[in-house]
């Protein structure tokens, strides 16, 4: 595959915008029909802005965690589902800033230029508890490794030229191995039946006595020692997706609005978007999706600031405000979704408008961490000076 190579943070977001107007279009219809966009991927790839984040010495625009936020907010805008896909590759490319070896670097960023997109294979179902990872990193005689273990939530895994697979090695430290997606031993499984975010095929991967080379497996547990900004760039990632989600419900509810509802008769109005009760609850949505876009800008503001200057003090402030980013961008995303039907009207709910699927996107993806245990680290850390803890959730 050949891609485009994005040269900064203005040509990024410039794409990123084409991109979402192109994908907004087909977004109902890939929903409704569960057709999986292998198309819109592949643009996606050869647009280059999978490779975005790519270091400066290495060819990458590298650019800040407000252009990066800013594309997903643009992309969940357009298709909740489709910008939920990319999010755990950007995850899995900071692992490879922060833990590769010069020699993983140089290959993978390479790859990356040229358009090659990262899965995800981390989470395990019927374990103690999301961290509580079984899959085994076991070593052979040569120094090579053999990958065994079920995931499950492989969001991009079916799409994907590589698979970073979450597993503990002999020593029970966490380590990702990167297994290309069709090396032996590898079946992902497209069994994803969620209500929402239906397009992402997020499904099973299996992995049976799967053989890895030593310079594929890279050291995870490492990230954690010390400040670090994996966890608050991955959850940036998620709160860019429902403030977009939320975004993109409030922008269809006012067309629809303006459009096709119907005054209520005591109004005595002839449209519906003159009724002052109608503005006065656009108002409130709005400020919600406001907010929460606020929020995110300040919480990206703060990673980048982190960036620059990574202490545990720094580190703490960035993963505090994305923290709240997320709760609000969560909160925006499910009510705003969710009131569309109370502003549009009856005639909203009819299935084959497929207006529901804001509501779908925004409830399935904000299930993927509990918000109640980040404003419990927002108040630890604003009453004693509690830092968060290093985890890849916050």
């Amino acid at each position: 595959m050949s891609a485009h190579v994005i040269a900064d943070d203005a040509e990024a977001l410039a794409v990123a915008a084409a991109l979402a107007t192109e994908f907004r279009a087909g977004a109902s219809a890939r929903d409704t029909e569960r057709r999986l966009p292998r198309a819109e991927l592949d643009r996606l790839s050869v647009s280059g802005l999978l490779a975005v984040t790519v270091p400066a010495e290495h060819g990458g625009a590298d650019v800040t965690a407000l252009t990066l936020a800013e594309i997903f907010r643009l992309l969940g805008a357009a298709d909740g589902s489709l910008a939920q896909i990319p999010q755990s590759h950007f995850a899995y490319v900071n692992v490879i800033r922060r833990q590769g070896t010069p020699q993983q670097q140089k290959f993978f960023f390479a790859e990356l230029l040229a358009g090659r997109r990262f899965g995800n294979a981390q989470s395990e179902a019927g374990t103690k508890h999301v961290q509580d990872i079984r899959t085994r990193l076991t070593p052979q005689p040569d120094g090579s490794y053999v990958l065994t273990g079920v995931k499950h939530y492989s969001t991009g895994a079916l799409f994907a030229d590589w698979i970073p697979v979450l597993a503990r090695a002999e020593d029970d430290n966490l380590h990702v191995a990167y297994v290309p997606r069709d090396a032996p031993g590898v079946t992902v499984v497209d069994d994803w039946d969620g209500m929402g975010q239906r397009t992402t095929a997020s499904g099973t991967v299996q992995l049976a006595d799967v053989p890895v080379p030593a310079d594929r497996v890279l050291p995870h547990h490492l990230t954690f020692e010390g400040p670090q900004l994996h966890g608050a760039v991955a959850q940036l990632l998620h709160a860019a997706i429902d403030a977009g989600i939320a975004g993109g419900a409030l922008a269809e509810a006012a067309e629809f609005v303006r459009t096709k509802s119907r005054p209520w008769f005591e109004s005595g109005l002839d449209s519906a978007a003159e009724d002052p009760l109608l503005i006065q609850r656009f108002g409130e949505l709005a400020l919600q999706v406001r907010s929460a876009e606020a929020l995110l800008r300040e919480a990206a503001r703060a990673v980048d600031a982190a960036r620059a200057d990574l202490t545990d003090d720094t580190a703490a402030e960035a993963s505090v405000a994305v923290a709240a980013a997320k709760v609000q961008a969560a909160q925006a995303a499910v009510e705003v979704a969710g009131a569309l039907f109370e502003v549009a009207g009856t005639r909203s709910a009819l299935n084959s408008l497929n207006l529901h699927r804001h509501w779908r996107d925004a409830r399935t993806h904000t299930l993927h961490d509990p918000t109640r245990w980040k404003i419990q680290h927002i108040g630890r850390y604003v009453l004693n000076g509690t830092r968060p803890p290093r985890h890849g959730l916050l």
